[in-house]
């Protein structure tokens, strides 16, 4: 009977203990999160956003671009860069105008 209550005052010791554990790595991965190098390889992946990142020692000056399979930093200089960025900015305004235009199209109706 002991002996169980010791097995049970343990597990749930460590399980309180992964629990705070998981919560803090997430945490500090998020709030430490940044490029402290650029890959020059082209990107791929379909893009769902981007974010400029300023120099700010050790983070480095880059575009990050986001996909599904996480976050990529790319050297902000090379063209391939800016043509990415360029084509997300023409199709995420194009979207947004289209159904700006659909909506107001709508409200036409009789």
């Amino acid at each position: 009977m002991e002996t169980q209550r010791i097995f049970m005052r343990s597990l749930a010791v460590v399980f309180i203990a992964s629990v705070i554990w998981t919560i803090t790595g997430k945490v500090l991965k998020t709030v430490s999160t940044c490029c402290k190098a650029v890959s020059t390889a082209e990107l791929t992946d379909p893009i769902i956003g981007f974010r400029l990142q300023k120099q700010s020692l050790p983070c480095v000056k880059a575009i990050i671009f986001q996909t599904e399979r996480g976050d990529f930093c790319c050297d902000w200089t090379r063209p391939w860069v800016q043509k990415k960025v360029k084509e997300f900015i023409t199709r995420y305004y194009n979207i947004k105008v289209n159904d700006t235009v659909s909506s107001y199209a709508d409200y036409e109706k009789p």
